[in-house]
C-alpha cells in the first residue's frame, strides 16, 4: 500500500503491519467472482462510500458479453490523496472461487493480501510471495442469514470484510444500504444487514485505517460513473430532447435520460433502430433544439448518413459514443479507443464536425455540458468520444456548481428579414437559423435541405456555389479552432519524451510521468481533448522533446502508430511520432506504457549504435 509516494507502483512490498493504527493514503482492492456474485454492488458501496468519507477513488470493472454471465472483476482504488488511475497492483485480492484465485493471482503485489473464500478456494500455502487469510464467506454467509436465502447475501458479507480490514464508516455504510434496498420487502433488508454484520464482526488478522483525507477541502463531492455525468450534463445543458437505440455500454444513458427528461418538460424516444433515432434527433433540432442521440460503435456507423445530413443542413446536434472494442460486434463489454477515425470522418463528402473526448468522470459532466453549447453556437454536429472505462468507472468529484451552469435553451422566434439568408456567407460561416413558425417580414421562407444550398437553402448545384458552401462549413471550424486552449501539459516543456493521449487515459499517462520523472527520465505528457479540430500549439510544443509517442487504446496498424498518432503525423510530417498501443480490451497500466516506451527508445537507439 502506497503511503505517499508519486504512484502505487507496490514496490514498498511488506510495509504495511498488521495492527490497526498502521495507515495507508491509497488501496487498491480487486473482487473477483462471478457476475451473478453481485460484486459490481461491493465496489459500487465502496466507492459512494468514499465520496461521503472525503477519499477519491476511482473503479474498473469487466463484465461477461453473454446473458449467461460468467467471471467478472470490480477493481476499486481508494485514496486520501489523489487517484489518477485503478492501479496497477492490487494490495488486496477477494477470491470467490478456484478460477478467481488462479486467474488473477498474477496481480496481486509482493506482500498484498489474498483474501479468499475458504469454502471453494484451495490456494498454494508453499507460495509466501503475499499472505493469505482465508474465510469461509459462503458457509458463514449461510449461517448468519439462514433460511433459503443461502450464500446470496455472501458479497454484503465480504462488504462487512473489507469495512473490518479498512476501519471504514459502518453507520454510513448501513444507511446506504438501508436506502439502496429501500424498495425492497423488510426480509430482504433483514438479510442484507445480517450478512454486512456478520461479515463486520468476523476477527481478521490484517487490518488497517486511512490518514487523514487531503480532499475534505474540496466542500463536497459527488460520486458517479462516466455515463450517469453525462446524462446529467445534458440535462443541465438545457437537452430536452434525446433518441437513440439500446445498445451496450451506451444505454444507461438513455435509460436515465428517459426517466428524468419528463420531469423537465422534455421526452425521450427509444427509436426501432439507430437510422430512426438519429433522423428523430435531427428533426427535434431542426425545430429549435439541440437534441441528443447516442450510440457504441456499431451505433455510429449506422447513423453516419444523417449525420452527413446535419453537416449539410448546418444543424446542431450532440452523439454521444461511448466506444467499445471492434469492429462488428466485437468486445461489447470491454474498452478500445478505435472510433477516433470515424468519429472524425464518418460521412461522405467533406463533412467537418466537432469531436471532444472526456478524460475522466467529472469531465464526461462539463464535456457534454461544452458539446450543447458548441452545437448551438456553430450549429454543426458534435461528437462526444467517451469509452465503456469511462461509462462504467465511478469517480468521486467536487459538486458542481449547479446555479452557474444549469440553462435553458429558449426558442427565438422573434421575427427575421427582410432578405434573410440562413447560410449567408460571413466570415465566421455559422448558419443563422429560424425554427418553424418564425416570422418572415418579406415571406420568403429559407429551406433546409441536404443537397447543395445556396445562402436562402435553396437546393443549387452551380460549382462556383459548391465550393464556396463547403469552404464556409470548414471556415466556421477554423474560427473554434483559433479559440481553443493548447494542450493541457503534465511536466516540463522540454526533455526526451512527450506521451500525447486523449480519452481515458489521462490518468494512467500522468501516473506513467510521475514514475519515470521519479527514476530520472525525462519524460512529460500532453493531454488533447479537442479531437476534430485539433488544439493549436501542438507542433510548438512537440518541438521540445527529441521523442513523441501517442499512447491510444487501438491497433498500431501497419507502420506501428494508432488513429491519432496517424492523424498528428499526417498532420505536421513529423516521424518522431510514434505509437504505443494495445487491444486486449483492458485499460492501460503505468507499467505497460512504461515497459513498450524504453523499448521503442532502446529499438531506436540500437541501429545508432551499431553505426557508431
Amino acid at each position: 500500500m502506497n503511503n505517499g509516494g508519486l504512484t502505487n507502483s507496490r514496490e514498498d512490498a511488506g510495509a504495511v503491519a498488521a495492527a490497526r493504527g498502521n495507515q495507508v493514503s491509497d488501496v487498491v482492492i480487486r473482487l473477483a467472482g462471478n457476475s451473478q456474485d453481485g460484486i459490481q454492488a461491493i465496489g459500487g458501496f465502496l466507492a459512494r462510500l468514499a465520496g461521503r468519507t472525503d477519499k477519491d477513488v476511482m473503479t474498473f470493472m469487466t463484465i461477461p458479453a453473454t446473458i449467461s454471465g460468467g467471471p467478472s472483476i470490480f477493481q476499486v482504488r481508494l485514496g486520501t490523496g489523489e487517484v489518477l488511475s485503478p492501479g496497477d497492483d492490487v494490495d488486496v485480492l477477494v477470491a470467490f472461487y478456484q478460477h478467481s484465485y488462479q486467474d488473477h493471482l498474477p496481480t496481486l503485489r509482493e506482500g498484498g493480501i489474498l483474501l479468499y473464500d475458504s469454502d471453494h478456494v484451495k490456494p498454494n500455502h508453499e507460495e509466501h510471495r503475499y499472505r493469505a487469510i482465508g474465510v469461509p464467506i459462503t458457509s458463514r454467509t449461510v449461517e448468519a442469514i439462514g433460511g433459503t436465502a443461502r450464500d446470496k447475501g455472501k458479497n454484503m458479507f465480504v462488504l462487512g470484510l473489507l469495512a473490518r480490514m479498512y476501519d471504514l464508516d459502518v453507520a454510513k455504510l448501513e444507511t446506504m444500504l438501508r436506502a439502496y434496498y429501500q424498495g425492497k420487502s423488510e426480509d430482504v433488508v433483514r438479510n442484507v444487514l445480517l450478512a454486512f454484520n456478520a461479515g463486520y464482526s468476523y476477527n481478521l488478522s490484517q487490518t488497517f485505517s486511512f490518514t487523514t483525507s487531503a480532499v475534505a477541502i474540496r466542500g463536497g463531492q459527488v460520486v458517479t460513473d462516466g455515463n450517469q455525468a453525462i446524462a446529467y450534463g445534458a440535462l443541465a445543458a438545457g437537452v430536452r430532447f434525446g433518441a437513440a437505440y439500446p445498445i451496450t455500454p451506451w444505454t444507461s444513458i438513455m435509460e436515465i435520460l428517459r426517466a428524468e427528461l419528463p420531469k423537465y418538460g422534455g421526452i425521450f424516444v427509444q427509436a426501432e433502430d439507430e437510422l430512426a433515432a438519429v433522423a428523430m434527433a435531427c428533426g427535434a433540432s431542426y425545430a429549435g433544439r439541440v437534441a441528443l442521440t447516442g450510440s457504441s460503435g456499431p451505433g455510429l456507423s449506422l447513423k453516419s448518413e444523417a449525420i452527413g445530413w446535419a453537416v449539410m443542413a448546418e444543424i446542431p446536434l450532440v452523439i454521444v459514443d461511448v466506444q467499445r472494442g471492434g469492429p462488428a460486434t466485437g468486445l461489447p463489454t470491454n474498452v478500445e479507443q478505435s472510433d477516433l477515425n470515424i468519429a472524425r470522418y464518418g460521412s461522405h463528402g467533406d463533412c467537418p464536425r466537432i469531436v471532444i473526448a472526456p478524460c475522466s468522470v467529472p469531465d464526461c459532466f462539463y464535456t457534454t455540458i461544452e458539446a450543447v453549447n458548441l452545437a448551438r453556437q456553430y450549429n454543426v454536429p458534435v461528437i462526444v468520444l467517451s469509452d465503456q472505462a469511462l461509462a462504467t468507472r465511478v469517480e468521486a468529484w467536487p459538486m458542481p456548481d449547479f446555479a452557474k451552469l444549469v440553462q435553458e435553451l429558449p426558442l427565438d422566434l422573434s421575427p427575421r428579414g427582410p432578405d434573410f439568408r440562413p447560410y449567408a456567407d460571413t466570415p465566421d460561416g455559422i448558419a443563422q437559423h429560424a425554427p418553424p413558425g418564425t416570422p418572415m417580414v418579406d415571406g420568403k421562407y429559407p429551406i433546409v435541405t441536404g443537397l447543395e444550398h445556396d445562402e436562402y437553402g435553396h437546393p443549387a448545384n452551380r460549382p462556383a456555389n459548391h465550393a464556396l458552401m463547403v469552404a464556409k462549413r470548414r471556415r466556421k471550424l477554423k474560427v473554434l479552432e483559433a479559440k481553443l486552449p493548447k494542450p493541457e501539459l503534465y511536466g516540463p516543456p522540454e526533455g526526451d519524451v512527450l506521451l500525447i493521449g486523449w480519452g481515458s487515459v489521462r490518468g494512467v499517462i500522468q501516473e506513467t510521468v510521475d514514475r519515470a520523472r521519479a527514476a530520472g527520465e525525462r519524460v512529460s505528457a500532453a493531454h488533447l481533448r479537442y479531437l476534430m479540430p485539433l488544439q493549436p500549439g501542438l507542433k510548438e510544443l512537440m518541438g521540445g522533446f527529441q521523442r513523441v509517442f501517442v499512447v491510444e487504446l487501438n491497433d498500431a496498424g501497419m507502420y506501428g502508430y494508432g488513429q491519432l498518432a496517424g492523424i498528428l503525423r499526417a498532420s505536421f510530417c513529423d516521424p518522431k511520432i510514434q505509437g504505443i498501443n494495445k487491444t486486449d480490451g483492458l485499460t492501460f497500466k503505468t507499467r505497460e506504457i512504461l515497459q513498450i516506451m524504453r523499448e521503442k527508445i532502446q529499438t531506436q537507439l540500437a541501429p545508432a549504435a551499431a553505426g557508431a
